[in-house]
């Protein structure tokens, strides 16, 4: 029988680099979605609800990890970390760790946390899998997890940034529209006169509806807290926008978020106020 033909050096590369790529596209899709996730999670918005580009997930991990010096720098860290964190759960799901080359208190000591009872059953799962294929679910879980962490706490520290009005990177927003077409809003005739509210309708907390009333506008009167609305996204016929909070907003604090349908010529409004987190 003749030989079976052996792929050349340069296909196996080429093949090997296809894969990674792959991989790679992989992982930095899952970490723009996590950051689109928790952005638009902070306003209260569901990301599958919003008609964003796909390449846009490819893009924003510049972000997450090249953002800045101190993003940078955190990012390294998780790295690390990460590496770390694999080899650990290597050597605890080793059958037999190599531990003899430590000094006596320290090989006792690392006796006691290989022995220990959970680490034994989580030893004893993971013999039922394959070794080869066993080292990559560690290597896949502990990326994912760093990811989801590196790509969550982006997210939220960004939109914390673009929802207070002196950091906020998201555009002042004027919208105008037909006053028999939407219950909020000033008359450009006279700002001081409330919206006549007749044959309007409501479902939901009334609460929400009044402490928005009279804030229709930007007002710059109190420095401390001035009003600002701001222009979180347009999706689908939707605009969504919101008033910038105060600078001592604190961290939990979330901006109501006014949700306005163009479709079809007329409006529609939604009123989506986030809770405060405890």
């Amino acid at each position: 029988m003749s030989p079976e033909p052996q792929n050349p050096p340069s296909i196996n590369i080429l093949g090997n680099f296809a894969g990674l790529i792959g991989v790679l596209g992989i992982f930095i899709y899952f970490i723009g979605w996590v950051y689109r996730w928790a952005y638009f999670g902070f306003f209260a918005l569901e990301l599958n609800t919003l008609n964003l580009p796909h390449e846009s997930f490819l893009i924003v991990p510049i972000q997450i990890i090249f953002g800045n010096f101190w993003i940078f720098i955190r990012a390294t860290i998780a790295i690390t970390l990460t590496i770390a964190f694999i080899k650990l759960t290597f050597w605890i799901i080793s059958p037999h760790p190599n531990i003899q080359n430590q000094p006596n208190r320290t090989q006792r000591l690392l006796e006691k946390i290989y022995n220990f009872p959970l680490l034994k059953i989580l030893r004893s799962l993971a013999q039922l899998i394959p070794q080869s294929l066993r080292q990559e679910i560690i290597v896949v879980i502990w990326i994912l997890a760093s990811l989801f962490w590196l790509g969550r706490f982006q997210g939220l520290a960004d939109a914390y940034r673009d929802a207070v009005n002196n950091t906020s990177t998201r555009p002042i927003v004027t919208l105008v529209t037909a006053k028999d077409k939407l219950p909020l809003g000033r008359n450009l005739d006279d700002v001081f006169i409330n919206p006549s509210l007749k044959d309007s309708h409501i479902i939901g907390d009334m609460e929400q509806f009044k402490n928005i009333i009279g804030k229709e506008t930007n007002d710059l009167t109190d420095p401390q807290k001035p009003i600002i609305w701001r222009l979180l996204i347009e999706s689908n016929d939707w605009v969504y926008v919101f008033p910038s909070m105060p600078s001592d907003a604190q961290f939990n604090q979330r901006p109501p978020v006014l949700a306005i349908n163009r479709g079809d010529g007329g409006v529609q409004l939604l009123i989506i106020s986030p809770p405060n987190l405890r």
